[in-house]
């Protein structure tokens, strides 16, 4: 459960990414920056001073209502990975945004394309995107031209953990939802939704 439970640096069910404004209308925010099919940050924009906020609605989450957790992009190593306020790092790389250990995202956008991650020598994720064209509503706002990635990762003999990722054009990350399916239950882990951002992609 380790590998898919922290997918990424910027981007997870325990480092939920966002940005201390108000949110952004919805509209020009999410098609400011085209699709293209070879350019993953198109999904998930890296850029220095980036931001994203949390409301983490997730089961285990405990009392008092909904928390928030703000994740910034505040600077870039040496081997070109943006490094996260939470001590994430992402980059993208032949195609992928990925992390030190996965490839989170990997274009072409194709319906059903897949990929896989060896995390470790007893630990593979598998990658697929499952949806395009989708439509999410958040407290950040609706989203159109989004992609739902689905990350499958086995965590012993008779449960599986499945993570759920919508990224939004422009924006990155929206939804984050893990599930561990259990004998053919699927019970819900962490479900969290993007509730203000803040996102450019850098000058080239």
């Amino acid at each position: 459960m380790r590998a898919v439970s922290r997918p990424a640096a910027l981007l997870l069910a325990a480092s939920l990414l966002a940005c201390a404004h108000s949110p952004e209308p919805a509209g020009p925010s999410s098609s400011r920056f085209p699709a293209g099919p070879e350019d993953p940050t198109t999904y998930f924009p890296l850029a220095v001073g980036n931001e994203w906020t949390w409301v983490d609605h997730s089961p285990q989450s405990g009392g008092g209502g909904p928390k928030r957790r703000t994740v910034r992009i505040v600077g870039r190593d040496a081997d070109g990975y943006y490094v996260d306020s939470e001590k994430g790092a992402l980059r993208s790389s032949r195609g992928c945004i990925q992390d030190r250990s996965r490839r989170l995202l990997c274009a072409p956008f194709d319906l059903d394309r897949t990929w896989t991650s060896i995390v470790s020598e007893t630990s593979t994720e598998r990658y697929q995107i499952a949806a395009t064209g989708v439509t999410a509503t958040v407290p950040a706002g609706t989203f159109e031209g989004c992609m739902l990635v689905r990350a499958r990762n086995r965590a012993g003999p008779d449960t599986e953990i499945l993570l759920e990722t919508t990224y939004a054009p422009g924006v990155g990350p929206v939804r984050i939802e893990t599930f561990a399916l259990v004998g053919g239950r699927k019970v819900p882990q962490v479900r969290a939704e993007l509730a203000s951002y803040r996102t450019e992609r850098p000058a080239k």
